[in-house]
């Protein structure tokens, strides 16, 4: 009995490594692997569409194309939905001739109420990369409506090619605070960016484009955090370098026998007061000094970035005795005290290069013709600048 029970007990059958991962691991037809975007609808890159197939997405993505960073939770719980904040309507032109970029805010339809429950909106932009001051324009404030029309238009000025190129705007529907005392750092109630490499000089475009929450990112170590400030802040994208740009006329007049120059604006300065603006003032030089009058001062226009002078000054000299000389223009920040600030210079001569030379050398050679044009200021100062 024990015997026959022995003989009908058989020992499982063991099944190799291999033979088990060849019954199991077997998937059957190969599933696409889900993109992150199908996660994400709301945050899509800004891509070139390939040519001749339709783009995907409108022209104008609220979003970049760099990784987007995690934005602070929202306290009323709504969706993150872009639409339930609402659409804006605006027109870009980009005036290459007269160096202006014109944006014209039409209207927003669908904004979300804030927390206060005012419904008291703005619109504000500025253009990326550069100090977020001294390209910040805003419209007139329409109150009460979820659907404001504002039909105002906002102008850069010395907005070049060079310029299209590489910029951004960024356009912020905002609360408008009235005579309730400002929270610190009031969250716009949305905003959207087009890169302006699209635009077609001197053509118009029309947009209606919708709202995303703001872009956050993590506020770097270096300005802050052992004063207990917030690890973040809106994405501020200053360029470095950029100090703006001035805007000069030059014109020999064969009548009086010198060089009229034109001191007309400058646009985007740097800011060097602690409240974000400059008091800004022009100084001209022309270099080397021969006895004659060769140094002059504009006025001070105060708290702004985008000074406008209108001031015109005159050198006497023949055009051979002035194609050898140079002529140079500073921008500086109105201190009270001895020391004022240096923001920017330009040089103009026979021996600079590009847009500088052009300008001088094109000046001298046609008598009686004005030549506007916008130059960059650097930041090199020449000793005789601060004289």
């Amino acid at each position: 009995m024990a015997g026959t029970a022995a003989a009908g007990w058989r020992r499982p059958q063991r099944v190799s490594m291999q033979e088990h991962m060849a019954i199991d691991v077997n998937p059957g037809p190969i599933q696409p692997i889900p993109l992150i975007s199908d996660y994400f609808p709301h945050f899509y890159p800004f891509a070139e569409p390939a040519r001749g197939a339709p783009d995907p997405h409108p022209a104008v993505s609220p979003a970049s194309s760099a990784p987007q960073p995690q934005p602070d939770p929202e306290p009323e719980g709504d969706s993150d939905d872009s639409a339930t904040l609402g659409t804006l309507e605006f027109t870009l032109l980009f005036d290459a001739d007269n160096s202006t970029l014109h944006c014209t805010a039409h209207r927003a339809k669908g904004l979300k109420p804030p927390a206060s429950g005012s419904l008291d909106t703005y619109v504000k932009a500025n253009l990326l990369p550069g100090a977020s001051k001294a390209s910040q324009l805003r419209t007139r404030t329409v109150r009460g409506t979820r659907g404001p029309v504002w039909e105002e238009t906002l102008t850069y000025h010395g907005f070049t090619h060079q310029d299209a190129g590489r910029k951004t705007l960024r356009l912020c529907v905002c609360e408008d605070p009235g005579l309730r005392p400002r929270r610190r750092r009031v969250p716009p109630l949305g905003e959207l960016r087009v890169p302006l490499r699209r635009l077609v000089p001197n053509r118009a475009r029309s947009f209606s484009v919708c709202l995303e929450k703001r872009r956050l990112t993590k506020r770097p170590e270096r300005l802050d955090t052992s004063r207990g400030m917030s690890l973040y802040e809106e994405v501020a994208e200053v360029a470095g370098e950029e100090r703006g740009r001035i805007l000069l006329s030059l014109c020999y007049s064969s009548q009086r026998g010198g060089l009229l120059v034109g001191v007309l604006r400058c646009a985007h300065l740097a800011p060097m007061d602690a409240n974000g603006y400059s008091d800004p003032f022009v100084r001209l030089f022309l270099h080397p000094n021969v006895g004659k009058k060769t140094k002059y001062k504009t006025s001070v226009r105060k708290k702004t970035l985008n000074p406008e002078f209108h001031e015109e000054f005159f050198y006497a000299g023949l055009r051979e005795e002035l194609a050898q000389k140079t002529l140079l223009v500073s921008v500086w920040d109105y201190d009270l005290g001895p020391a004022n600030d240096f923001i920017g210079g330009v040089q103009l001569s026979g021996r600079a290069g590009g847009e500088r030379q052009r300008h001088w050398r094109e000046c001298l050679g046609h008598s009686d013709h004005r030549l506007e044009l916008w130059h960059p200021l650097d930041g090199s100062a020449p000793l005789q600048l601060s004289d």
